[in-house]
């Protein structure tokens, strides 16, 4: 690197797209969950070394730029914990394909639709709480609420459309069940599960980090972009392998003869548009929600007035993280 290393930086521009792409990229290679409890301890205490003016003698700026790496991959920014293993983003290359690819292979049957969808958004709840912004405490009762509501509303969502589609479509169709269901359950799952931001508002911060206040309206916004990175995250996925599926079965007799096939070939192929898919979806608004201090005063007058009183000098514009 020319430039000095700086652990609070980000190695590429984050105000722009192909910036954003490239730290996702490079901040959710599923290598990371194989990391040890140890390495993720030396990761914390050398970045921490570094932010105290104490590094050891001898760190290299490869060393630095690694433990910057895998700590931003498992610990919380806002918290600092370590995060569990199966919510972090890096997982979700390896999850998320297993569970999706089982999904896609075992849609046949209502017994079958239930129980994926099932471990789909359990899997599901455990993502959203872990990539929450946790400065917005959740409750027992609300998470249970959360998983609870986000399950019945993909179960009804896959039975009733697949109902539908067996009586008016083709089998081609029932392809899709999965995925509208994911859709449906995202809509459901990450609002109940952040209900805490939307009713009592995220922390707002000025261009320097510094808190200027609290605003339900940019809670929202952030995860309205959380919901949109998700369902984009799995769509192409659960959109393009059922007509990839139906071509292959067919043309190819084999292919079709041997059903033993399907279920691994869809799991690797969701895979591998994971891959993907995960810093393409990451990346499609920035870390840092921004909203105009012009908006909060027209639709959140509250949160408006808040921030003026503790300001000499407003911002045009504030910020709050919005999570993943």
């Amino acid at each position: 690197m020319n430039t000095p290393f700086e652990m609070e930086k980000c190695p590429w521009d984050q105000s722009t797209y192909v910036g954003r792409w490239h730290y996702y990229f490079w901040v959710t290679n599923p290598m990371l969950c194989l990391k040890t409890d140890q390495e993720l301890e030396k990761a914390k205490s050398l970045r921490s070394s570094y932010l105290n003016g104490t590094l050891p003698p001898g760190t290299t700026t490869e060393q630095l730029l690694a433990a910057k790496q895998i700590y931003e991959s498992s610990f919380h920014p806002d918290t600092g914990q370590k995060q569990n293993v199966f919510g972090r983003m890096c997982f979700q290359v390896p999850g998320g394909m297993a569970i999706t690819g089982a999904m896609l292979s075992f849609y046949k049957t209502v017994p079958a639709v239930v129980f994926w969808q099932w471990i789909n958004q359990s899997f599901n709840a455990l993502v959203n709480y872990t990539n929450r912004n946790a400065n917005s405490p959740l409750s027992q009762t609300q998470m249970a609420t959360a998983y609870c509501s986000a399950t019945i509303a993909a179960c009804v969502t896959s039975i009733k459309f697949k109902q539908y589609l067996t009586n008016n479509a083709s089998p081609f169709f029932q392809r899709y069940v999965p995925f509208a269901a994911v859709a449906a359950a995202n809509c459901v799952n990450i609002p109940l599960m952040r209900q805490t931001e939307l009713l009592k508002g995220v922390d707002v911060y000025d261009a320097d980090k510094n808190r200027v206040g609290c605003s339900k309206l940019a809670a929202a916004k952030g995860i309205s972009q959380v919901i949109v990175s998700r369902i984009v995250m799995c769509a192409p996925g659960m959109v393009l392998l059922p007509v990839i599926m139906e071509k292959l079965e067919n043309k190819s007799t084999w292919f079709k003869r041997n059903t033993w096939i399907h279920a691994p070939f869809q799991t690797l192929a969701v895979g591998c548009f994971l891959i993907g898919m995960v810093p393409t979806a990451c990346a499609l608004f920035p870390q840092f929600s921004s909203i105009k201090l012009s908006t909060l005063e027209k639709f959140e007058n509250a949160a408006y007035c808040d921030i003026v009183n503790n300001c000499k000098n407003p911002p045009a514009v504030v910020y709050c993280n919005k999570g993943l």
